[in-house]
């Protein structure tokens, strides 16, 4: 009884991953490039070392064929510069625009002041933009 119970288990999952992996050639990513982050959260602009915070950031996406894709985190000493990259699929979707937020994880391994940089995409002259933050850790 407990052999059939747990063969039955194994198909069950068996069914769900292969359900799962069923994409259509139209829904595979066509393109990955950077977002602009618009906007970013740090919960606590001084913290202990060793300590985790999560840093959240805030990008519109124009439509529901692109999402999130991943973070290029740069460190340099105590500066951070960090980039958000989207992904779009060729697919059928909506073209409304949407806000996404996301987010990594910051623990410090020592003192001092940080600075970060979010890439928050070009000037008219082609000049990157970013936002500017600091976190002060003990």
């Amino acid at each position: 009884m407990k052999k059939i119970f747990n063969l039955s288990i194994i198909a069950l999952l068996a069914g769900f991953i292969a359900v799962s992996c069923d994409r259509n050639v139209e829904d595979e990513i066509q393109n990955v490039e950077s977002i602009k982050i618009d906007s970013v959260k740090i919960a606590q602009d001084t913290m202990d070392v060793f300590t985790i915070q999560t840093i959240k950031t805030y990008s519109t996406y124009p439509s529901a064929c692109d999402d999130f894709f991943g973070y290029d985190y740069i460190r340099n000493g105590l500066e951070r510069n960090v980039i958000a990259y989207s992904y779009t699929i060729n697919g059928t979707c909506t073209q409304a625009t949407r806000v996404g937020v996301n987010g990594f994880n910051f623990r410090p391994e020592e003192k001092g002041i940080y600075s970060f940089k979010f890439w928050n995409g070009k000037d008219s002259s082609n000049q990157n933009i970013w936002i500017e933050k600091t976190i002060v850790v003990e």
